[in-house]
């Protein structure tokens, strides 16, 4: 891939990201998580309730396997355990309610009943991605589109993050990392600070011996700064993740564009709301 269409795959996943991550952090959604039952002065007990839940009635080694960068404990204190508070396909059904609420209080009425042509560019992409080996992707992909074109752009875009999210964990894999040494390494080029992956759950012991296998492989500095040949392996990551997340835009053709400049700004009003967090495990820092 070259540098021009690695961008380009870039700028989409920060296009996208916004877009679906308001399921995690909008204070609608968590109204709707508190209604069901969830214990929202965190938002992991709903976090995994929303995002597991298209794959139906799952254990915690299924999720932590599809989730990959957590820890297997962390998974555990919340799965399978979500399923007691609500079925999969009530959450199914509440986050649909949840994500119309919370684009409505972003965007505005008016704003949300005009998206019915960047809706459709979304759908067109998603419905395009090949979902083989890509857990979270084909079980978003399974579910029926919704009617309002607000929530089709929604659903496309968490289908489209998903579906490069798998291809990231593919990635991580082939290039050698494994969970807790892909978030050390992340942090070691500066992505976000140390403390911003503590929520992942991975204790000191397991973080220092995860950056400690990187220094061995001259990926870190004793100080878990990352070296060249660091900044170099997690640059290969990236661009194999944007190889792999290519084909739902190039099935967009030339429209890719009219996607952008459509799908943008909406990212952009998203971003600089100051719903979503200044700093975070995506490394993904909200425009002001």
């Amino acid at each position: 891939m070259n540098a021009a269409v690695d961008g380009l795959a870039r700028q989409l996943w920060r296009i996208v990201e916004p877009l679906h991550a308001i399921l995690y952090y909008a204070p609608e959604v968590s109204e709707e998580a508190a209604k069901l039952g969830y214990d929202v002065d965190t938002r992991w007990p709903s976090y995994f309730a929303w995002r597991a839940a298209p794959l139906g009635s799952v254990g915690a080694t299924a999720v932590t396997s599809a989730f990959y960068s957590f820890s297997p404990r962390v998974v555990a204190a919340h799965v399978p355990a979500a399923w007691e508070v609500a079925a999969p396909g009530v959450l199914l059904e509440r986050r649909l309610v949840a994500v119309d609420r919370a684009l409505r209080s972003l965007l505005g009425d008016e704003r949300v009943a005009s998206l019915g042509e960047v809706a459709a560019l979304a759908r067109r992409a998603a419905s395009a991605a090949d979902t083989a080996g890509r857990p979270l992707a084909a079980a978003n992909a399974d579910l029926p589109w919704p009617g309002r074109p607000h929530l089709v752009l929604w659903q496309a875009a968490t289908i489209l993050r998903e579906h490069r999210g798998d291809g990231h964990v593919a990635a991580a894999l082939v290039s050698g990392f494994d969970p807790c040494e892909l978030l050390v390494s992340f942090a070691a080029v500066g992505a976000a600070p140390e403390s911003v992956f503590a929520s992942r759950g991975w204790t000191p012991d397991e973080w220092d011996a995860a950056r400690e296998r990187l220094l061995t492989r001259g990926w870190v500095h004793p100080d878990g700064t990352a070296t060249d040949q660091g900044v170099k392996a997690r640059a290969e990551l990236e661009q194999r993740t944007s190889e792999l997340a290519a084909g739902p835009w190039k099935a967009l053709g030339t429209d890719v564009g009219r996607f952008v400049q459509l799908a943008g700004p909406l990212a952009g009003e998203i971003a600089a709301s100051g719903v979503l967090p200044r700093q975070s495990t995506l490394g993904l820092s909200p425009r002001p």
